[in-house]
């Protein structure tokens, strides 16, 4: 038994009439948690007793008329990198297995229970976060719901959140974003994904991968429910999205390596997109973002992502390393070769950067682009070697990460066509075009599901 798929709109409306309880709607998250196919690779930790407990307490308010908060009832999962009081915060690692109990909740786990969400268990991750993949040799790799039997990568890093979702263990799931880790398991598991400007949502008590870079954001199954969580992460107070009017809007095609080794698949299922957009009325653009083509030179020693992560866990790997995954230690520890004077040289390459791309898309309302070039691949082959892991790990991450230099926003929404493989296609603005990526996401999204 699992939940059926389904908005929070949809379960917050079954729940208000009366169709089902929150207890019931707990149990069936918890039972696919607990006992369903990838269970054992989707959670590190299930909240069994403390879900049952919090599921009936809001019934029993429901019950009594008490005012309920907009969340009230609904499963949600959250990644192994959040601080819950009482709980161990491992980030999808054995090195952090005996590390002291969370004093207190972070403060997203903060406002999700505020909002009266129930937080159902603690997903998997690429350790660390480090990769966008979502291979975790530890406590093994969730398989995509796409061609299960063969075995393919969810995406990474969030790949737990993604699994937990399509397979009714979570109505939706909270995940982290350094490098696409929100948008490439929703991409490729066939969800929505939205990662927000970074300073959007407060980090405090999420463990960091790169504190330039991180952010944190929700998957789930359509750009409302992905709009109210969040405004919950955010502390607002939520409005609902309304979707805009496509016609007259620009969206840039960025032709400078976004479109480069991109599948028949993806193609497909993006030119379809766009084509029905195109009817909605929206104007495309041929854009030459020739900084997109500098963002290897840039982080050529490793980028931000390194060195930051080095200043985290240089103390763990001198004590640790045969703990860590060699592939997650190895990409650590190029930061420690890069120099002061190397990290403020990084720093204003960034500041130059973004103004020059801000620039360039002054006369567009938002970028358009696919989330991932290709299908998932099977874990398999990315497992092979070294060699197929990094090839396809930068693949993946490559058109996510432009967003996150750019200290943007983006919202990755499914484009295939039912029976088809999983892809996502991403529109994206700069920095604090939360709200107007959101509008315009609800407007895609409402002109593919008309087709």
């Amino acid at each position: 038994m699992s939940l059926p798929a389904g908005t929070i709109a949809h379960w917050r409306e079954e729940l208000v009439a009366g169709h089902c309880s929150a207890r019931e709607l707990v149990d069936q998250a918890l039972a696919a948690a607990l006992h369903g196919s990838e269970a054992k690779t989707t959670f590190l930790a299930v909240h069994q007793e403390a879900a049952r407990a919090t599921a009936e307490a809001i019934d029993l308010q429901r019950m009594a008329g008490v005012p309920l908060p907009s969340l009230a009832g609904i499963p949600i999962s959250i990644k192994d990198l959040f601080d819950e009081a009482g709980q161990v915060t491992q980030a999808g690692s054995r090195v952090l297995a005996d590390a002291p109990r969370s004093p207190a909740d972070a403060t997203i786990v903060s406002r999700l229970r505020a909002a009266g969400a129930v937080v159902v268990g603690r997903t998997n991750m690429v350790e660390f976060a480090y990769s966008g993949l979502g291979l975790n040799p530890h406590y093994g790799t969730p398989r995509n719901p796409w061609h299960r039997a063969e075995g393919r990568i969810p995406g990474g890093s969030s790949s737990g959140a993604a699994i937990s979702v399509t397979d009714g263990m979570a109505v939706a799931a909270i995940g982290t974003d350094t490098g696409g880790s929100v948008r490439i398991p929703s991409a490729l598991c066939g969800l929505t994904g939205f990662k927000p400007t970074a300073a959007r949502v407060s980090q405090l008590g999420c463990l960091p991968l790169s504190s330039s870079l991180d952010s944190i954001g929700p998957l789930a199954r359509s750009v409302a429910c992905c709009a109210e969580l969040d405004a919950v992460l955010a502390g607002e107070a939520f409005e609902p999205v309304l979707a805009a009017q496509l016609e007259g809007r620009r969206f840039a095609l960025p032709r400078s390596q976004a479109f480069d080794g991109i599948d028949g698949v993806v193609a497909t299922a993006f030119d379809r997109a766009r084509r029905r957009m195109e009817a909605a009325g929206a104007i495309f653009v041929d854009l030459d973002i020739r900084e997109f083509d500098e963002l290897g030179r840039i982080n050529r020693s490793g980028g931000f992502v390194a060195a930051e992560a080095w200043a985290w866990h240089a103390p763990l790997l001198a004590q640790r390393e045969h703990d860590y995954d060699p592939r997650v230690a190895s990409r650590i520890r190029r930061g420690a070769a890069m120099t002061a004077a190397e990290y403020i040289a990084l720093q204003a390459d960034r500041r130059r950067w973004i103004a020059a791309v801000g620039e360039r898309l002054r006369d567009v309302d938002a970028l358009l682009m696919p989330t991932v070039p290709i299908v998932a691949p099977r874990i398999a082959d990315v497992d092979a070697s070294d060699e197929a892991y990094a090839s396809a790990n930068l693949l993946i991450l490559r058109n996510p990460t432009f967003i996150n230099f750019l200290d943007g926003c983006a919202l990755s929404l499914p484009c295939h066509s039912q029976g088809e493989a999983p892809v996502g296609l991403m529109v994206a603005g700069t920095r604090d075009q939360n709200r107007l990526l959101l509008s315009l996401g609800a407007a895609i999204e409402k002109v593919l599901a008309a087709a």
